[in-house]
């Protein structure tokens, strides 16, 4: 039977130097909860190294967790991929860290700090998570699906790190599975601003606890897993967004 699910697909953990550092794996999972979000995505910038610690903290709580990142492509351009297997979401960080160049600068940056379920620090990452990779855009989206994921290009109303504001415009070759808008605009105001025919989810890209489910989008789904989605974001087999 199908039913409706609820995704906040963008969420920042503690790994994220731009977040604040109570974004914990409980206290993610605790405002998706009060928010009465079904299917959360861990998109930290450039790694998954929080996401099984979400997914484990997440196993007695309702809550589908969808292990990922949000890559930073060599122009620039965020592009979210989504799994439903965590080593799926570990090979493509092992590609990504093998093309990330550069070494994080706390203070400058902020710190990259690394948990597990149980909210203990583990220890920090090194790398320049921040920054640029030295992978094209179109290769990213390649290595996405062939690790059975998704790839949705970020926040694509905004005037920095997406595909609209660093090319201008979404190339023909990209097999983009949708587009994300950010809480700011609304679907139809996507739908006229951005003429092609991507289908748009929104997100939050929540980067403190108060900001998850500001935006969202429904899926009619069998059951939340990323398999289903893309059959949603397809509209195969009654399937599909109901935003």
């Amino acid at each position: 039977m199908l039913r409706c699910f609820k995704a906040d697909l963008h969420i920042h953990t503690c790994l994220s130097p731009c977040t604040e550092l109570d974004m914990s794996p409980m206290r993610i999972l605790t405002a998706a909860k009060k928010k009465e979000i079904d299917i959360i995505g861990i998109c930290d910038h450039n790694s998954s190294e929080n996401s099984l610690a979400v997914m484990n903290a997440a196993k007695k709580m309702n809550i589908n967790v969808f292990p990922g990142m949000e890559v930073t492509s060599q122009e620039e351009v965020h592009v979210l991929a989504l799994f439903d297997e965590i080593e799926n979401a570990l090979k493509l960080q092992e590609y990504v860290y093998e093309n990330l160049p550069g070494e994080n600068d706390e203070e400058a940056f902020g710190m990259q700090i690394i948990v597990n379920e149980k909210e203990e620090v583990l220890g920090s990452n090194n790398k320049l998570l921040i920054g640029a990779t030295t992978i094209p855009l179109e290769k990213i989206i390649q290595t996405i699906h062939s690790l059975n994921g998704i790839a949705i290009a970020s926040h694509i109303d905004r005037e920095s790190f997406s595909i609209i504001a660093q090319l201008g415009f979404i190339p023909d070759n990209l097999e983009l599975d949708a587009l994300e808008i950010s809480p700011a605009i609304t679907p139809e105001e996507a739908k006229k601003r951005y003429s092609n025919d991507y289908p748009i989810t929104c997100s939050s890209d929540a980067h403190y606890p108060d900001d998850i489910g500001k935006a969202f989008t429904s899926f009619l789904l069998k059951d939340g897993t990323v398999t289903e989605v893309k059959k949603a974001l397809k509209n195969e087999d009654g399937r599909k967004l109901i935003h």
